[in-house]
Parts: C-alpha cells; sequence; structure tokens
C-alpha cells in the first residue's frame, strides 16, 4: 500500500485518473501505480469478502484499465501486488506437484436420519459425553464445487493447490491468482502461516453463459458446474482462467502457527474478518433434531440458490474435540456429509412451454430454475401430456421435485403445494398448435394432442428435417440443428431433396457466419457420400408415425426396394390387402400399419419420396445368407423355445434371409412352435403350415 494512504475512506473514494501518462513524470506513474493496486485490492475485499461494493462494476473496471495502460507504457514500474499479474500468465507443461501439510481429508456420508442420529450417538460414545453434556456440531450447505487449499505467509497468498489424492496436489497458485473471490492480501491480523481450505466453485448463470459462449465459439461444453470450475481451474494458459467468473466459499484450515479460534464457528467468523466468503447459511445445532431442521431448511432453499450443493456437512464444532476424535482411514470421525437423495432436487417452475415435434405431437415441457441433478444441469423437464398436467396439478410457479434416472429425461415427481403462490391458477393446455394457429386435435383413447397442419406446420418441419440428417438417419456430418434451422429460415431448404441441391448455394453459404471454405468443402463432401444409403436408413429418415430403426429395417427387408413399397401401398391400389400384408410382419401391429399407410398414401409426401429418390441411390438391406434353408422364407414363432430367447431365435433365422412374422397366414412357410403355442399352432394345422419344434428348427437351420 502506498505510504500515503491513510484510510478506507481515501480507498474508497479513489477514481481512474484521466491524465495522459505521456505528460506524467516517472515519480507520479509509481505513485499512481501504488495507489491503483491498493485501490483495486481494497474493493476486490468488499466485493468478495464482505459482499458489499461501493463502487460499480464499471467504475472497478476502469481502475484496473488505467493500471493496465500505465503499465504498458511504464513496464519497468509494474509491481508485485499489481492488479496485472492476475493476467495473462502462461503455464507450460503440467502442473507440478504440492505435498499438503496436513492431509485433506475426504468425508463419510450418511443418507438417512438414523445415519444422523448414529454418528451423533458414535461421537458421544468416542468422547464419553453424557446426554446432559453439550455436543454443539455446525452445519453447512456442502458446495459441488473443487476442493482447494491456500497457504498464506505474512497474510500474503503464496499458494494453491487442489486436493487431489489428499496428501498432495496439483499447484494451481498462477491460476488462483487470475481468481478475484480469492483474497490476495489478508485483512486484519492473521497469523504468520495459515492455510485455508475451501470450495472454489461457478454461479449456475455464470456457467449457463459460459457454455454459451463456448458453443458460441465452437467450444466444448461443460456438464456441469462443477465441471465447468474444474475446468476453468485447470488452464494450461493461466489468462483463460481470468476470463471465467469462480467464486469461493471458505470453510475450514488446514496448517496453521497460532490457534485462532477454539470452536468450529468462531473461525467461520474469523474468515471473514480475513476477507473470506462464508457460506451465510451455516448454522450451529445443539440437537439432532436441529441439524435435521437444518437440512431441511438448507434442501428447501436450494432451489433458489444461484451454486448447487448436494448435501449438509456437520462439524463437531470444538477444535479440541476434533483433536480428540481425529480420523479412520481417510475421513474425519468429527464429520460426516449428509447427502441429498440422489437423483432427485427442488427447483422452481418459470414456465410451460409447448413443443410440437414431427408428427405434430404437442409435448409440454417445463422451464426450470436451472439445478444439478445427478451431476447434469437441469434446466428443462417432460411434463409428458395434458393428463399428467392436471394429474399431479403442476403450475407455473410451483415449487417442485425433480428426478432424472441415468439418461432418462428429467421428470417431475411432485408438486411441493405449501410452497405454490397465493395467486397461482390452473395451466389450461391449448387446443391450437401454438407454432402454426391449427386445430390440435386429441383422437379418442389417445392421450397426445396433434398439430393438424403437417408439415405445412413449421415446427413439424423443422423438427422432421433435423430428423432427416440426424445420426440414425441420413447422418449428414456438419449438417446439425443450428445449420437446419438457418438453412430453412433463409427458404434454401423446406424438404429433403433440397439438402441435396445445395451446392448450387454454395456462394450464399459461404457469406453466412461460421461458414468458411473449409467448412462449405467438408459440408459439400459429407452430403455428396450420403446420395448412396441404405434402405432402412432412408425409410428410418421419412420420419414416418411410429417407424422407428428397429421397424425401418423390418419394412426393408419385407419390401426389398422403394418401388415395391410405394406400388403395395398406393392411391387406387388394394389398400386392405397392404394392411393385411402389414400387419403380417412381425412386430407390426394394426395402429402402425394404418400410419404407414396414411404416410405413402398421402401424395404430398409420395411426391415428397419419389423427389428424394431422385437424389439419392438406395441400397437393397443386407441378407447376410441368400443360400441357407429358410433363406426368403416367412417364419413365426411362438411359445417358449427352452433355452433360447424369442429374440434371439428371430434375430438367427433373420441373419440367414428369413422374413419373420408375427401371425399365421397362408404365406406363413414354418412355424416354430414351443411350450404354450396355442392359436397360432391350430391355425398353422389348419392352413397346412409346416409346424417345427425347436430340435427340428435347430436341424434345419444348422443345414
Amino acid at each position: 500500500m502506498a505510504k500515503f494512504l491513510t484510510s478506507e475512506q481515501e480507498l474508497a473514494a479513489i477514481t481512474a485518473s484521466t491524465t495522459d501518462p505521456k505528460q506524467m513524470r516517472i515519480d507520479e506513474v509509481a505513485d499512481e501505480l501504488a495507489l491503483l493496486a491498493a485501490a483495486v485490492a481494497y474493493h476486490d475485499r468488499l466485493y468478495h469478502g464482505a459482499d458489499d461494493p461501493v463502487i460499480s462494476d464499471a467504475a472497478y473496471d476502469e481502475l484496473v484499465r488505467r493500471n493496465r495502460d500505465l503499465e504498458a507504457l511504464f513496464p519497468s514500474l509494474v509491481r508485485a501486488d499489481s492488479p496485472s499479474a492476475r493476467i495473462g500468465t502462461p503455464m507450460d507443461g503440467s502442473f507440478s506437484k504440492i505435498r499438503h501439510a496436513r492431509p485433506m481429508l475426504s468425508l463419510s456420508n450418511g443418507f438417512s436420519d438414523d445415519d444422523i442420529t448414529e454418528f451423533v450417538a458414535r461421537v458421544r460414545r468416542f468422547l464419553s459425553l453424557n446426554h446432559s453434556d453439550e455436543l454443539a456440531l455446525t452445519a453447512e450447505p456442502k458446495i459441488d464445487g473443487l476442493s482447494l487449499s491456500l497457504r498464506y505467509e505474512g497474510g500474503e497468498l503464496m499458494q494453491a493447490a487442489t486436493r487431489g489424492d489428499g496428501s498432495e496436489g496439483e499447484d494451481v497458485t498462477a491460476n488462483i491468482m487470475q481468481v478475484d473471490a480469492i483474497p490476495k492480501q489478508l485483512a486484519g491480523t492473521p497469523p504468520a502461516i495459515l492455510e485455508v481450505r475451501g470450495e472454489i466453485y461457478m454461479d449456475r448463470e455464470d456457467f449457463l453463459a459460459l457454455n454459451e459462449a463456448q458453443q458460441a465459439g465452437g467450444g466444448k461444453l461443460f456438464a456441469n458446474p462443477r465441471n465447468a470450475a474444474a475446468g476453468s481451474l485447470r488452464q494450461k494458459d493461466a489468462s483463460v482462467t481470468s476470463g471465467r467468473k469462480l467464486r469461493f466459499f471458505a470453510y475450514s484450515m488446514g496448517e496453521c502457527s497460532a490457534e485462532i479460534a477454539g470452536t468450529h464457528w468462531d473461525f467461520l467468523a474469523t474468515l471473514t474478518s480475513f476477507g473470506f466468503a462464508v457460506n451465510t447459511l451455516s448454522a450451529r445445532c445443539l440437537s439432532v433434531a436441529e441439524l435435521l431442521d437444518t437440512y431441511k431448511a438448507i434442501g428447501d432453499a436450494r432451489a433458489t440458490l444461484s451454486y448447487d450443493i448436494d448435501g449438509v456437512v456437520y462439524k463437531v464444532d470444538r477444535h479440541d474435540y476434533q483433536s480428540r476424535l481425529g480420523q479412520v482411514a481417510r475421513a474425519p470421525r468429527w464429520a460426516l456429509a449428509h447427502k441429498f437423495p440422489a437423483e432427485q432436487a427442488q427447483t422452481i417452475i418459470r414456465a410451460i412451454d409447448i413443443q410440437v415435434g414431427r408428427t405434430g405431437a404437442l409435448t409440454p415441457v417445463a422451464r426450470l430454475e436451472p439445478i444439478t441433478v445427478g451431476g447434469v444441469v437441469v434446466s428443462n423437464a417432460t411434463l409428458h401430456n395434458e393428463d399428467e398436467i392436471n394429474r399431479k396439478d403442476i403450475r407455473i410457479g410451483d415449487t417442485v421435485v425433480i428426478q432424472r434416472a441415468g439418461d432418462v429425461i428429467p421428470q417431475i415427481v411432485r408438486v411441493i403445494k405449501d410452497h405454490r403462490p397465493t395467486d397461482s391458477t390452473e395451466y389450461k393446455f391449448p387446443e391450437l398448435c401454438p407454432v402454426c394457429g391449427a386445430d390440435a386435435i386429441r383422437p379418442e383413447g389417445e392421450a397426445v394432442r396433434r398439430c393438424t397442419n403437417g408439415v405445412s406446420c413449421d415446427a413439424q418441419r423443422l423438427e422432421w428435417l433435423k430428423h432427416f440428417v440426424s445420426r440414425d438417419a441420413f447422418d449428414i456430418e456438419g449438417l446439425g440443428a443450428r445449420q437446419i434451422e438457418q438453412f430453412t429460415e433463409l427458404g434454401w431448404v423446406a424438404l429433403p431433396a433440397d439438402i441435396f441441391r445445395l451446392h448450387e448455394r454454395q456462394e450464399e453459404i459461404a457469406t453466412l457466419d461460421g461458414f468458411g471454405e473449409i467448412s462449405i468443402r467438408n459440408l459439400m463432401t459429407s452430403i455428396e457420400t450420403r446420395r448412396t444409403i441404405g434402405f432402412e436408413r432412408f425409410i428410418y429418415a421419412l420420419g414416418i408415425r411410429q417407424v422407428g430403426q428397429a421397424t425401418a429395417r423390418i419394412l426393408a427387408l419385407h419390401y426389398d426396394s422403394l418401388d415395391k413399397l410405394l406400388t403395395a401401398i398406393a392411391p387406387g391400389a388394394d389398400s386392405e390387402a397392404a394392411m393385411a400384408e402389414l400387419v403380417e410382419i412381425d412386430q407390426v401391429g394394426a395402429l402402425m400399419a394404418s400410419d404407414i399407410i396414411t404416410f405413402f398414401l398421402a401424395q404430398a409426401n409420395r411426391d415428397m419420396v419419389i423427389d428424394l429418390a431422385s437424389e439419392v441411390t438406395i441400397i437393397p438391406p443386407d441378407r447376410p445368407a441368400d443360400n441357407s434353408p429358410v433363406s426368403g422364407k416367412t417364419i413365426v414363432f411362438t411359445g417358449t423355445l427352452a433355452g433360447i430367447s424369442r429374440a434371439e431365435a428371430k434375430a438367427r433365422a433373420e441373419s440367414l434371409g428369413a422374413k419373420v412374422s408375427g401371425s399365421v397366414s397362408a404365406k406363413t412357410d414354418f412355424l416354430v412352435a414351443g411350450a404354450d403355442a396355442g392359436s397360432k399352432a391350430r391355425k398353422a394345422g389348419e392352413l397346412g403350415v409346416t409346424v417345427l419344434d425347436k430340435n427340428a428348427w435347430l436341424a434345419l437351420i444348422d443345414k
């Protein structure tokens, strides 16, 4: 600090000078740099430690900018405590290792109220405390971030390390110097050596902004705020870290040259006086009941917090008790993490949007206050359909419990009605398509309401085209959802065949952001490569309702070519015969057959398919065996085949070139009947179809 600075009032009053540096003397520049270093450090403490800034962000930025400009003109005057010393420090090679003076232990976990009761009882037994003896514990939110150790000498930050394996961590000192939330010089009178431990994290809002910037720049997206914080901290180029908004909560002590508090609660207060941020939701509790009440209160507040937490940590308050309790394995006996239920979280529904899919289905989606569930940031949850909304009485503004299992789309488990706003109203599901305004009809017996406008609805057409280029369909690399949206909006792509005519628009594409010579060439190459496509992929890409990959493969094997398919299902052809043929195919039921026929009888769809076929070459489906005893034969399986599943038997038959059907007809060549064959065996007998038991079937295909 400059020698002439005597008060905090003077520091707070400093503003960026507008004097031309080129007109200043060397001693004037040196004095101003000292002033700026002290002022920026002061405002850092207020903003990140006391959460009480006294100047605007713009005024703060001007101080930093003035410091940078002066240093650029007078590099010999750059100070060791300069704000710019935390900017643009590249690191070469891997992070070096730092051995912790005291191990950074992990925590044992508790999941139920009984676990907490037993933990407290275990502590009491170990310390030989009577029930009347006071045992205070602190309860603190468990921040979902990255553990960090900060070593201060004489109040100055000298070293920062990650937890690592608990014994040694990575030296991230240069990167931590970039993080404004970490005090570089402690306030007050800290001991000569003080190691402060805590959690470095990223706010959800900052995380979402970072991912948006990453996506816009073509960078890697982070799965959740914790990964974003860890990735931001472990940058080889520390200047990257400076651009990330990282924050820090202090919560424990490592090595310390002098005792600064007798209890953990008092230690947290002391950390605040040194300039650290300490979580204000922490509480001191005197019983298990108080611990559990705090756990519930923190859990209830979880949806409104700006950061992610995954539980509450309980710590024995007295430091002498902590020393007596010691540790077991790599966890302290005096602390426990009470985790929130796995894969569930509480958040708030901010809006309910209606998405229109490629088949016209109106799907309600809850827009949520972002929250981490199962390691993934969730901001949306499916509401399935209007019946689900009505059954659970879900409303905008509700606090809800959401659940995510594996890769399943997050779902709302229940509404916490005690938290419902007083002005809440029931949600009314729309009866018109929110995109095109057409009637949205819910057929009798169905749960889904659908737009009746087909691909004339912009939303349906857009989702249909996205499906067409997706990985399991035409899989055109470089032509994802964003590009489809862009080309559709420009009117360049309205139907699938238009994609194969994009080579005519290369000059126009070159005018768009993100499209350079190489990316355009790669896109055109990818499109040309997909001019040859398997018949099953072609069918799947058409987006026919209820026709997934497996059904597309079955249809391709059955009809063998597009011409045969279009001939079998055509205006003027016998639709009853087409229906009968379809329902005889294994796994194709009457409703699915109806959707397939409806699709191919629509003249607009037929025109689209024929137009597309003129741009591509369709390859017939592979038939692995064309000379097996069952090649080209129609097989029906029924009953239980001992020692072999139905799915395996069907797959084996198809691999030998057979067509597997779900019903017996005059076209059936073999019925493979296991135990409890039932009506299919009787019908096969009536029609004179050859019936084989499992052994006869295996003997046949073994030929």
